[in-house]
């Protein structure tokens, strides 16, 4: 779902419309989540309500809604599945909220304590648009009880947008021909929850012994994914497949394996036996 992707992703300030700037604490004490039709949203959701959860959905276009890493859903699915939790309780714990002029872009975490009994950790990515008076959901991304740690926020600056990927890329080979390794290439961006969702699976301690066999470079695409795109070319990332994306280079710099079809994109959705599977598939035999 790239066009709400692009929705969901791009955005240059961190603000409300309801307020002063800020960026939302992890444990806010304040059962509100800062923006109003989000608000709406969960006490639809914990009244049972379905008819007034699905009028915050977008008719006009019509809401897309996508779950699990490609599953297309239907809106009334959307509802259905919220509804059906019967949930008890429901927190959220906002990862980002950002504001640009077609909307609102929020990612969520949230637990739901159902009727039953269970938890049901689900992570959300909304897009809202002002649709006249009254706001509406125009896209979704839903993760239900991923498997891979969720950033609590993505104030992590994994790329920075002051680094020379190229000189980057120079050291990385040294220290690979040293060390007998080689480079794993993540192309990506501060913006993207999916890449800071892989940057905390790289540091899982079950992951140690096959990132031992990588040196790891960055490299940022920026806001517009318009950096280093010669980088891009000559380690032929299709970035029309979404980002993270990945590429295996030797210590002397030849490509060995590049992904093509946005296999990473959604790494909110990933297993960590799928990814451990890639990293150990290209790694040094030696390692």
């Amino acid at each position: 779902m790239k066009t709400f992707r692009n929705f969901i992703l791009f955005a240059t300030v961190v603000l409300t419309a309801y307020g002063p700037r800020q960026i939302f604490a992890q444990n806010a004490t304040d059962p509100s989540t800062g923006f109003p039709p989000l608000d709406q949203w969960k006490s639809a959701v914990l009244a049972g309500n379905g008819a007034a959860l699905k009028s915050l959905y977008s008719t006009n276009p019509p809401a897309q809604l996508e779950v699990n890493g490609g599953v297309d859903v239907s809106v009334d699915a959307e509802v259905n599945f919220w509804i059906g939790l019967k949930a008890r309780s429901l927190t959220i714990q906002i990862v980002r909220l950002k504001q640009k002029p077609a909307g609102e872009s929020v990612i969520f975490k949230t637990n739901v304590n159902t009727e039953t009994g269970s938890t049901l950790n689900v992570t959300v990515a909304q897009g809202w648009q002002k649709q006249g008076d009254q706001w509406r959901v125009a896209g979704v991304e839903r993760t239900n009880a991923p498997q891979l740690s969720q950033p609590s926020d993505m104030n992590k600056n994994i790329y920075p947008p002051d680094a020379d990927a190229h000189a980057e890329l120079k050291e990385a080979e040294e220290k690979a021909a040293a060390g007998h390794k080689r480079l794993l290439l993540v192309f990506g961006a501060n913006w993207c929850y999916d890449c800071h969702v892989l940057d905390l699976a790289f540091h899982r301690p079950d992951f140690a012994s096959a990132m031992g066999g990588y040196e790891v470079v960055h490299v940022d695409l920026g806001e517009d994914e318009q950096k280093n795109l010669d980088l891009v070319k000559q380690f032929e990332i299709p970035l029309n497949k979404g980002i993270p994306a990945l590429a295996v280079v030797s210590s002397d710099g030849k490509l060995i394996v590049s992904q093509k079809n946005g296999e990473f994109e959604d790494a909110r959705s990933m297993t960590p036996a799928a990814l451990l599977q890639f990293l150990n598939q290209w790694k040094p035999s030696a390692q």
